[in-house]
């Protein structure tokens, strides 16, 4: 069996030789440095770039994670509402219905532009079949709303206290929708049980939609 040449290997000259190549070095020109020491250099450059370039890249990650999870709350938020919406949509379809019906209901005891003197004539009706006498029955300036208008009669009327309770109870029950406001009811003097009544009548109409759209457009251009 051959013999296995030894390898004697001084470690103290190639320590100094590693140390010769770390001192005197010149830090404004390392093109300069001998070979160890410049690649040592190069590596630690090259590994700080590659730090600086990793860290930048989980920064920003970091803060598109931090948007991600922001976003995913709130899609979770939304999914739950639209959860319930869907769970209870056939109870919201009943319930749009029903305020569908109301609405219409309520528009019926509306009366439009071309019915407003038929109302009228229904009011001074309901006071003549109750024998009051009208001193003053005067239609005011209409107050176009939104959605409809708003008509105050000024009227007085003289009658007895029981005919003047009936002729408020008719107008209430009117097809139609009107209101008897600011009322002042004074006794006449000589007359017993006679008395006047003062009084603002509210009727109301819904909107021709020319009307309507006049309304949307003045809206609009306030807006």
């Amino acid at each position: 069996m051959a013999n296995m040449p030894k390898l004697n290997v001084d470690f103290r000259q190639v320590q100094d030789q590693i140390t010769a190549q770390f001192s005197g070095l010149d830090p404004n020109d390392p093109s300069q440095w001998p070979v160890l020491p410049r690649n040592l250099l190069y590596v630690a450059v090259c590994l700080a770039v590659v730090a600086g370039l990793w860290f930048v890249w989980l920064q920003s990650s970091d803060e598109e994670l931090v948007a991600a999870k922001a976003r995913e709350e709130q899609l979770r938020g939304d999914y739950q509402k639209k959860l319930v919406q869907a769970v209870n949509l056939d109870a919201l379809k009943k319930q749009l219905e029903q305020v569908q019906q109301y609405v219409t209901q309520l528009e019926k005891q509306l009366p439009s532009k071309a019915e407003m003197d038929a109302l009228l004539s229904d009011i001074n009706q309901a006071g003549l079949g109750r024998s009051l006498q009208f001193e003053l029955f005067r239609p005011g300036q209409v107050v176009v709303k939104e959605y409809y208008a708003e008509l105050p009669i000024a009227v007085r009327v003289t009658g007895t206290y029981h005919d003047i309770g009936l002729f408020a109870a008719d107008i209430a029950n009117l097809s139609r929708i009107v209101t008897l406001n600011n009322l002042t009811l004074t006794p006449i003097r000589d007359r017993a049980g006679v008395m006047t009544m003062d009084c603002t009548a509210k009727t109301f109409r819904y909107l021709d939609p020319e009307e309507v759209a006049v309304q949307q457009k003045a809206k609009g251009a306030k807006k």
